[in-house]
């Protein structure tokens, strides 16, 4: 009997942020990620597919120079999570709004060139999905089960609105990015926590 890979981290601490809680929306393209459906009629995302996939976008993204790859974040809970995922590796990111023309008029004072592109969430960074397509950059994106994954060429399917979800999605990206990259030889020497990635901001609920 094959021996189960060993996960990036321990199956608990994917449970404990909720990283595969879906939503109770199921988009078609997002079908083949989910597990099942919880009585209360939430999807639950397949969690050694999430495992799997943000090891394999690790390694795709640490296949280009830092400074040509761009992640974007435009909720709340996934700017800081995200900014200190482009200050660790090196790489850039562009948060809040992404402005028409930013991937393709040369003429804007913000105009960047990406390579390849690290998506949040692909309804509220469409703007960015639309773009990155149109100049052929390869789109890596965090989707949830009600996202839309047109042009979207790594699928890390998870829980993009969680706080701590998104923390920890991109704690492995950015420790996984260092390794592919030759940069730490052991998750030992990733000297961060999940809790720098976590957003220190409340939404309000009304």
């Amino acid at each position: 009997m094959a021996e189960e890979k060993e996960t990036l981290v321990n199956q608990a601490d994917y449970l404990e942020v909720g990283v595969q809680i879906g939503t109770r929306i199921r988009t078609p393209g997002m079908s083949r990620y989910i597990y099942k459906r919880r009585e209360d009629g939430l999807y639950l995302l397949d969690l050694p597919m999430i495992d799997e996939r943000i090891r394999t976008a690790a390694k795709m993204l640490a296949r280009y120079e830092q400074k040509v790859i761009v992640a974007t974040a435009s909720r709340i809970y996934a700017i800081a999570p995200a900014r200190k995922f482009a200050e660790i590796t090196g790489t850039q990111v562009l948060s809040g709004r992404v402005m028409p023309g930013v991937f393709t008029n040369p003429n804007r004072t913000d105009f960047i060139e990406p390579e390849i592109v690290l998506v949040s969430d692909t309804r509220n960074e469409r703007q960015a999905v639309k773009e990155a397509s149109k100049i052929n950059a390869p789109i890596v994106a965090l989707c949830d089960t009600d996202n839309w994954i047109k042009y979207v060429d790594m699928v890390i399917p998870c829980n993009n609105k969680g706080r701590r979800s998104l923390a920890l999605i991109y704690f492995l990206l950015a420790r996984e990015f260092m390794k592919e990259k030759g940069l730490l030889k052991s998750n030992e020497e990733f000297n961060y926590s999940i809790s720098d990635f976590e957003a220190k901001v409340e939404m309000k609920v009304k």
